[in-house]
């Protein structure tokens, strides 16, 4: 026997070795076990936890169109927005060392992702409100895919993904396909025109689309980057992988990436697909091709093809969907072979599937979109939390995946928003009570009347919103947006200023002494200051709310006058003339609505202002040579006749030269001297002959007048003859006018800016007039309207520090009786600054986020604690109360008395004010003769307070030319507000529960079922117990409870237990269209 050479030995082990070797790789590339056992230890330490405040190990993703869709990656610009909006961060998650270290190698975070997230709104007990998934419609398990979608899925994209023989199989890679793409790769370098075919699983396609800058691969490296993520991902359960696989079929279905159809925006999944591209039912295609109803074959086929084109289409969407669908249905039609001669499908199926053409777009029937007036509430937050983010649209807002805390009552909201929506019935108005006298008339047009509702409850964080409703099916919002004449509710801000300088006087003289009060006791024009210091010199030790109650006491007359405000002689009535011939008190005036009582305390407020004026208006208008007078006097003539030269200008901006002489021609032609005047001033090079010409062809009367007196005419209205007010005197035009139009016609195309400046001299020539002495009258006119409009910016300023929403009022002394309108929120701001005894709280209808939610991106936030600001003392806020009891006790809202009662029957305290807008555009002729008058809306409002909780409005508005056909007052609100308090008061004063009796017995509860298996959650890894400095875990002892809270670590779950899945109920026929 021959011994064998230790050469061939060595080299036949080997060899050995190396089948063996290769038998193992061979192994290892379709079992992937090796890879099983250590990726899946990797991926059970990427893990994170919720921890109390920011956090000190969060990554935040990429610019993956998933990640920036759910907002995950703009995370941390909405975070400081809104830190700088008053929010913090209360709990986020804290990863893992490991998943931290696997995100700085530049691994995209692996975790359970979600399939479909969107915008959450719940309302104050944690209800629903509102819900914008995306995609709309998806499948929730594996088992409900129709086996033909899977088999037709995997054979084009992944066929090797479900084989269940090697269990621990690393779906991220195919090597076989993986192999032949790079060979093709390199063949491509030398053969540019080569097609080469791409080697990614569905597990790779899925990281590309959501993680991946634009959803593209765009390198080797990113490639790489895709594959190891999807292979730690692949074992975040365990060794096993054929579950994950499963759900990443489920999940390429429910997520993959279809361009934007028309009307309906971003698709994303088959089901959504269906809807958006083809108008399809996804329930009803899915019942077809599943065989639960009964169709013919063409039915199956034809469904079958149009979910089988969907798949192709993925490749060049926009194209394939949106700008050629032929060449998408050949393109199917080839799969469809393709599918028939490897068996997946039968070859008469595909023949049949063949013959169906794919749908339009234009086929689908959209449903109604939802009515904006059902929505006031929640768009209303959805525009706060919009604005809050920075987030200029809606439609991304309702992408990302954040959950709102609202503070809306819901079951009120409905009540209200139901109820405004059926007042535009007559039966339903009939039934409220609503039509009668200074209600609706019987023939009203009832769907004309737009109503707003608000209600706010005071709390300790602050007003908190709990009902905003309207009727209006548009996105303008009257309540917050609109400026409107509310009326009588403006003496609510007139009391309250009038209180309100009672007690800053008050402060101001209290530390006085005798004799300095006895001055100011004395008559002058700040009646309100004068009667304060009179009442501290008979009464030194009076408090605040005595002299408060005095000042509601105070006596007005309600009698007719004409008052000089506003630039000119005003009169004003009383909407009762009974009360023209009365005396009567603050109390009275406030509880009836007196408008000339009113009048007249706006009158002694203005003055107020004015006496506090740097230019104290007695100083100015009783002293004849005071400095100041020349300087308001400039001041009027500035603004007076940048007035006129702005109205001139627009008058005469569009016309000609030529047009512009005619148009002042045509005034002075009935008269020559008048025409001479005005032709000399405008056409000052022009000859005597041609004055003749020009003056016998526009003033027929010339024609008899002589040579002599044509010259007398010429020479007698030279153009130095007259300074430009005389001109004006003598042409009986406007002297600004006429400086206007030769301004124009020597430079045309001057704009308004270049006229004011260059109209300065103008003006003062103009008004020169008003500068001599024995003009007193005259100039204390003008100064007057100066000062008042001073005193009116004083006012303004103060009003806007108690929520005025505007930044101009009316400088008149009708602004006391609603003249400088007003909005229903900014009456109910105000309305809670009184409940609140004076001080502003913060206005919430927000109180928590929650973002992320089972990510390593969770965060929640609320709002950080905000102090209140006192703006008026407490004993002014309390008196202004008691004065709005009265209106409800027995004034303009006192069909409310009684209406509102706790539950245990005790009256609850109810009060408000009422105001109606009568809103008209007037023009004067002389003499104050009105010559016309056109209605431009009319409303009805109620600010109201109940008890010590609840404040808010109630608001009737109707538009346009119909208003003058509507004569209701505020009645009509305080009637509604009558008739929603019984509806609302189980939600606002719910009874309390009833304690069980002494004497009853428990009754046995029945046996409990058993508790079900909660779905697998798809955004948490299962827990490990404890994380070490290297990121290493160990396992938890099953039988130990662990804490519970809401990460991925033992002390958020008991170990093996997985929180359910919110369960999202099956799409319907008629899908939910986005709101705009």
């Amino acid at each position: 026997m021959h011994k064998i050479p230790r050469r061939i030995l060595i080299g036949l082990g080997v060899l050995l070795l190396l089948v063996v070797l290769a038998g193992l790789i061979a192994y290892e590339l379709l079992s992937s076990a090796l890879e099983a056992k250590y990726i899946a230890q990797a991926a059970q330490k990427m893990t994170w936890q919720i921890r109390p405040g920011p956090s000190d190990r969060i990554r935040y993703p990429g610019q993956g169109p998933y990640d920036v869709r759910l907002g995950y990656s703009k995370l941390p610009h909405y975070l400081t927005q809104l830190d700088k909006a008053g929010w913090k961060i209360d709990q986020q998650a804290r990863i893992s060392i490991q998943m931290a270290r696997a995100s700085d190698l530049g691994l995209f975070l692996p975790y359970h992702e979600k399939d479909q997230a969107g915008l959450s709104l719940l309302d104050s007990d944690g209800k629903p409100l509102y819900q914008a998934l995306h995609p709309t419609r998806v499948y929730h398990r594996f088992e409900d895919i129709p086996k033909v979608l899977v088999d037709s899925l995997l054979y084009i994209e992944n066929r090797e993904l479900l084989t269940e023989q090697f269990p621990t199989r690393n779906p991220a890679v195919e090597w076989d396909r993986l192999a032949q793409a790079l060979m093709e790769k390199g063949i491509s370098l030398i053969d540019t025109h080569r097609n080469v075919p791409g080697g990614s699983t569905l597990p790779t396609q899925i990281e590309k689309y959501r993680h991946s800058s634009e959803g593209l691969t765009s390198d080797m490296s990113e490639k790489l980057r895709q594959m190891a993520t999807a292979s730690l991902r692949a074992y975040l359960d365990g060794p096993n992988t054929l579950p994950m696989r499963k759900k990443t079929v489920m999940a390429y279905l429910n997520t993959v990436p279809l361009a934007a159809a028309p009307r309906f925006g971003e698709v994303n999944g088959i089901a959504d697909g269906l809807w958006a591209w083809y108008g399809l039912d996804f329930g009803e295609i899915n019942a077809i091709l599943e065989k639960k109803t009964r169709v013919g074959e063409t039915a199956y086929a034809s469904a079958l093809k149009h979910v089988l084109s969907l798949i192709i289409a993925e490749r060049r969407p926009s194209y394939y969907l949106a700008a050629n669908r032929k060449a998408l249905d050949a393109l199917t039609d080839d799969h469809l072979d393709l599918l028939a001669n490897a068996q997946v499908i039968s070859r008469e199926l595909a023949d049949r599937a063949k013959r169906v053409k794919l749908r339009s777009t234009h086929e689908r029937v959209d449903p109604p979109a939802p009515r904006f007036v059902d929505q006031k509430a929640t768009n209303a937050q959805r525009i706060r939390v919009a604005q809050m983010l920075g987030e200029p649209r809606l439609y991304d807002l309702d992408r990302l995946d954040l959950q709102v805390d609202t503070t809306i009552n819901q079951p009120a909201q409905k009540i209200v928003s139901r109820y405004l929506q059926n007042l535009a019935h007559p039966e339903a108005a009939a039934a409220s009570g609503l039509i009668g006298f200074r209600l609706l008339k019987p023939d009203n047009a009832f769907d004309q009347v737009i109503y707003s509702f608000t209600l706010y409850e005071k709390t300790p964080s602050g007003n908190v919103l709990r009902v905003q409703a309207d009727n209006l099916n548009q996105p303008f919002d009257i309540n917050s947006q609109a400026r409107l004449d509310l009326g009588s509710t403006a003496k609510l801000r007139t009391l309250v200023t009038y209180l309100q300088i009672i007690s800053q006087t008050y402060d101001t003289y209290r530390t006085l002494d005798a004799a300095t009060l006895k001055q100011k006791a004395q008559p002058q024009r700040d009646v309100l200051a004068q009667w304060v210091a009179a009442t501290l010199l008979s009464q030194p030790d009076i408090k605040r709310d005595a002299l408060l109650e005095a000042a509601m006491g105070r006596q007005y007359s309600a009698a007719r006058e004409m008052f000089f405000t506003g630039g000119g002689l005003h009169d004003f009535v009383n909407f009762d003339a009974k009360d023209n011939s009365r005396v009567m008190d603050v109390w009275e005036a406030t509880k009836n609505s007196v408008n000339l009582v009113y009048i007249r305390i706006m009158r002694d407020i203005v003055r107020h202002y004015a006496s506090a004026s740097p230019g104290a208006a007695a100083r100015i208008l009783d002293d004849a040579s005071n400095p100041m007078r020349q300087t308001y006097l400039m001041r009027f003539v500035d603004q007076e006749g940048r007035l006129f030269i702005r109205r001139f200008y627009q008058n005469h901006k569009s016309q000609t030269p030529v047009q512009m002489a005619e148009d002042v021609y045509a005034r002075v032609r009935a008269n020559p001297r008048r025409f001479t005047s005005a032709y000399r001033y405008l056409e000052p090079q022009a000859g005597f002959d041609a004055y003749v010409t020009a003056l016998h062809a526009n003033v027929p009367a010339s024609a008899s007048l002589s040579p002599k007196t044509l010259k007398s005419l010429y020479e007698t209205h030279a153009p130095d003859a007259y300074n430009l007010a005389d001109r004006g005197y003598v042409t009986q035009i406007h002297p600004l006018e006429l400086w206007v139009v030769k301004a124009l016609r020597s430079a045309p195309g001057t704009d308004l800016k270049t006229l004011d400046d260059q109209g300065a001299d103008a003006r003062r020539e103009v008004y020169n007039w008003l500068f001599k002495t024995s003009r007193k009258n005259a100039q204390d006119i003008r100064i007057q309207s100066l000062l008042e409009v001073e005193a009116f910016d004083g006012l303004l300023r103060d009003w806007k520090r108690l929520g005025y929403p505007f930044d101009n009022i009316t400088p008149s002394y009708a602004t006391a009786i609603g003249a400088s309108g007003d909005r229903p929120a900014a009456l109910a701001e105000l309305m809670g600054i009184l409940v609140n005894d004076g001080v502003r709280a913060p206005t919430v209808s927000l109180t928590g986020m929650h973002f992320a939610a089972h990510t390593p991106y969770d965060t929640r936030l609320s709002r950080k604690p905000a102090p209140g600001e006192r703006l008026l003392p407490v004993e002014v806020a309390q008196t202004v109360r008691r004065a709005l009891a009265k209106v409800v006790e027995g004034g303009t809202a006192g069909r409310l008395a009684g209406a509102l009662k706790d539950p245990a029957g005790q009256p609850i305290t109810l009060g408000g004010k009422t105001g109606t807008g009568d809103h008209r555009f007037e023009t004067y002729g002389k003499g104050g003769q009105l010559i016309d008058s056109r209605v431009v809306s009319r409303s009805a409002t109620f600010v109201f307070y109940m008890g010590d909780r609840y404040f808010g409005t109630l608001t009737a508005v109707v538009e346009g030319e119909q208003a003058g056909r509507f004569g209701f007052t505020s009645s009509l609100t305080a009637q509604m507000l009558k008739t929603l308090l019984p509806q609302l008061q189980p939600h606002l004063y719910p009874e309390p529960p009833t304690p069980p009796s002494a004497s009853a017995k428990p009754t046995p509860e029945p046996a409990a079922a058993p508790a079900p298996v909660p779905a697998p959650t798809p955004a948490r890894p299962r827990a490990p117990v404890k994380e070490t400095p290297d990121g290493s875990t160990s396992q938890a002892d099953p039988t130990v409870k662990q804490p519970v809270n809401q990460g991925g670590f033992p002390e958020d779950l008991e170990p093996n237990v997985v929180l359910p899945v919110p369960v999202t109920p099956p799409a319907s026929r008629a899908p939910a269209v986005p709101s705009p």
